[in-house]
């Protein structure tokens, strides 16, 4: 159904990887949005004033948020598709993320007034409303959540198609309605068959903790995103791959991946290579790099040399003795920017280690023992240890 619409109204729908583009995919699931959450709204409402339920009213009154929701949605894509400015040299797409997070606080804003509203009934400290369910209700409440479950699959679509954190906060939000609409029908069936009243305070207090757990959701995936995350391991992968090509980068190291929006990755690495080769072609070839991958890839990459030495003995022997005892130790961290300084009583081993973040021991424990297992080989050697986290 996304594609559909999006050849009806999206000029060059399938070059996704454009901002306007992008930006007219967002306008399209916002639209779409709305008016379906109108809708929705408007046909519950006057099933829930028509049969006096607080399930159904508040039911309709979430989906009277989601409208406004796609509302946000909708300015938050115009905002992000915004290009960089002086102030902003990263451009505008984490308003996606700020988009997300109003969502969410409106989903959980929604889902407190029905709690408060619907524990009252149920602890007795508010009387039970008598309930006029009808046939033309369960008809309306089966018909939303038809259509409710359509609006889900058309978000996750868009999303998918765009990757995007703010659309895909609205399909997994018209899911959890699905499913609270769903325990509504139910409710409101055996009250048409039994006349319990209270069920409907019952089962409004389960929808209220069911969109409560939504938002907090979006909430939980929206700070991830704003707080910074790991790469994931397919952009870390791409930008591995694209170095391989060039033989004449010996090892990469200190990685890092920024993610400024849904589209927007800046990255930073360390390339070792042959101290001894002409710097100026070294240069040309690490440019090189950061070309391709932006080409490639549309990451923005800044590659520190890092020269290394590759033909000397005492280095390549001192390697090959700290490499022995990490191995020795069940030590598997990697070593890189090692190098040595040999003087007439002592030599120093200067290296990083990068120290993973779910690792027990602690980055002074490391470098302690370390230093206790080189000494108690070679009394002459020290250990001058910078720890990396990674």
């Amino acid at each position: 159904m996304s594609d559909f619409l999006a050849k009806l109204f999206i000029k060059d729908y399938q070059n996704r990887g454009s901002g306007r583009v992008r930006e007219k995919y967002g306008t399209l699931a916002s639209v779409v949005g709305v008016v379906t959450n109108f809708i929705l709204a408007g046909i519950k409402l006057l099933a829930g004033l028509l049969s006096a339920s607080v399930a159904i009213i508040a039911d309709a009154l979430n989906n009277l948020s989601d409208a406004g929701s796609s509302v946000i949605t909708y300015l938050s894509f115009k905002a992000a598709a915004k290009p960089a400015d002086k102030d902003h040299p990263f451009g505008h797409a984490r308003m996606e993320y700020i988009a997300s997070m109003v969502v969410s606080f409106l989903i959980l804003l929604v889902g407190f007034e029905l709690l408060m509203d619907s524990g009252k009934t149920v602890l007795g400290l508010s009387e039970a409303q008598r309930t006029e369910i009808t046939l033309v209700t369960i008809i309306i409440l089966s018909a939303s959540v038809l259509l409710k479950l359509w609006l889900a699959f058309f978000y996750l679509d868009v999303a998918k198609k765009i990757d995007s954190s703010v659309v895909k906060a609205s399909a997994m939000d018209s899911l959890s309605d699905c499913v609270s609409t769903l325990a509504v029908l139910v409710s409101s069936i055996v009250i048409y068959f039994t006349n319990w009243i209270l069920l409907d305070a019952i089962v409004g207090l389960g929808v209220s903790l069911l969109i409560l757990f939504a938002g907090g959701k979006i909430l939980n995936e929206t700070k991830n995103a704003l707080l910074g995350e790991a790469p994931v391991e397919e952009t870390v992968t791409k930008i591995y791959k694209t170095v391989e090509d060039y033989p004449d980068i010996l090892g990469v190291h200190d990685l890092l991946v920024h993610n400024y929006g849904p589209h927007t990755f800046i990255a930073s690495f360390h390339a070792e290579v042959d101290g001894k080769k002409d710097i100026y072609l070294l240069h040309d070839m690490i440019d090189n790099v950061e070309r391709e991958i932006k080409e490639r890839h549309g990451i923005q990459c800044t590659i520190h040399l890092d020269p290394i030495v590759t033909d000397d003995e005492i280095v390549t022997e001192l390697q090959g003795f700290l490499r022995n005892i990490l191995i020795e130790n069940d030590i598997d961290y990697s070593v890189h920017d090692f190098r040595t300084v040999v003087g007439t009583t002592h030599t120093n081993l200067i290296f990083d280690i990068v120290l993973p973040f779910d690792a027990k021991i602690k980055p002074q424990e490391l470098t302690s023992l370390i230093q206790e297992k080189v000494q108690k080989a070679r009394e002459d050697v020290f250990c001058v240890i910078t720890v990396d986290r990674g």
